[in-house]
């Protein structure tokens, strides 16, 4: 592909979470300008990435871990007490700094809508290549077209939560929602809910809500518990195996699937409670509860989906980077350029889906993707 240079921006980044803002630090590191040489453009209304929806109840010192972004400590910007300081105001508040700090200059709210490689609109309709990237945006700020020699896609997964489907769901009764939707517990006294999931996340709701009311846990495979240590070798290697599929072509794995659910002393209490007592999922849902292939019912007035999240990737539909299992081949040195096309890089996407796993994963990005473009050393 002959690449050419009459772009608006040599590269766009798109998502201002800790992958975007990882990649934009690096970029900013190898002498590219902020809206000149490239643009970060995020569709939330504010800095925080997903931080910034997350449930109340997920404070500092219940979530699993906030790391560090290139270049500057998440402790500086905390307040001397952070116990109960709620996750979603604190992390916001660190992105906002660091976004300054750095001179970024996040263009937000802007939604990318889709990406063609063609110079058309909308739903990329046939027409002349002209080696450029053309990225639609709306509806939520005036549409425009960028053209751009190279895309770092950070939309990560909060925008696509997943929720199998089992049949008799549509007749349920009750209430149903995923965890991306959840806010408090508080909600749901009185009534008895089941929760279905064997990740942290299913983990984390399962011992608020056992609190104030009752439950049912249940997951399409078994938990695996880790009682030991999670040690910087099990990371590396929970990393690899990821890593491995996608350069295989094989749709990702979460990390957590290959590493277990650690136990912690919250974990601890709750199993004591009674709370995390695991039921092999039901086989159909009807519309006062859920029963088993046995024809066990449990009666229940609340089903949460606390099933995970998919890549936010439907904008780059038209550049038909999936192959024909779903999944996409990915290279590189971390994984994160993909095979198909070395001007697009994927963060968030198989071993990058963690947030230290996107600091390595932003520099890997930037660097790779200026050196393909010929823009280093400016």
């Amino acid at each position: 592909m002959t690449l050419v240079t009459t772009a608006d921006v040599d590269i766009l980044v798109i998502g201002a979470g800790q992958a975007g803002l990882s990649a934009g630090y690096h970029l900013r590191r190898l002498g590219l300008r902020p809206e000149r040489d490239f643009l970060i453009v995020d569709h939330a209304p504010g800095p925080g990435g997903a931080w910034q929806f997350r449930w109340p109840s997920l404070t500092l010192t219940t979530v699993n871990r906030v790391h560090d972004l290139p270049g500057m400590s998440f402790a500086e910007t905390l307040p001397a007490d952070t116990a109960d300081v709620p996750a979603a105001t604190a992390v916001p508040h660190y992105f906002a700094l660091y976004e300054k700090r750095f001179e970024l200059a996040v263009r937000r709210p802007v939604s990318v809508r889709v990406v063609c490689d063609r110079a058309t609109p909308a739903t990329c309709p046939a027409g002349e290549a002209d080696g450029l990237l053309h990225a639609e945006t709306g509806p939520d700020a005036p549409a425009t077209t960028l053209r751009v020699r190279g895309l770092i896609n950070a939309t990560g997964t909060w925008e696509k939560p997943f929720v199998p489907y089992y049949p008799g769901a549509e007749t349920f009764a009750g209430r149903q929602l995923h965890a991306h939707d959840y806010r408090t517990a508080a909600e749901f006294a009185g009534a008895h809910v089941v929760v279905v999931g064997a990740g942290i996340s299913a983990i984390q709701l399962l011992d608020e809500i056992s609190q104030v009311t009752t439950t049912t846990w249940v997951s399409r495979t078994e938990p695996r518990w880790r009682e030991t240590p999670f040690t910087p070798d099990d990371g590396r290697r929970a990393v690899a195996l990821v890593e491995d599929r996608v350069r295989r072509g094989l749709p990702p794995r979460s990390v957590v699937s290959v590493t277990g659910l650690p136990v912690d002393d919250r974990v601890r209490a709750a199993r004591a409670r009674g709370a995390l007592q695991w039921h092999p999922v039901f086989r159909r849902i009807e519309p006062d509860g859920v029963r088993w292939a046995d024809g066990a019912f449990q009666p229940a007035q609340v089903i949460l989906w606390a099933t995970g999240f998919r890549s936010a990737l439907d904008h780059l539909a038209p550049l038909r980077l999936r192959g024909p299992g779903g999944g996409i081949t990915m290279t590189g040195r971390l994984a994160t350029r993909v095979a198909a096309d070395p001007r697009i890089h994927l963060l968030g996407y198989g071993p990058s889906a963690s947030t230290i796993g996107a600091n390595r994963a932003g520099r890997a990005a930037a660097v790779e993707l200026t050196e393909y473009l010929g823009l280093p050393g400016r």
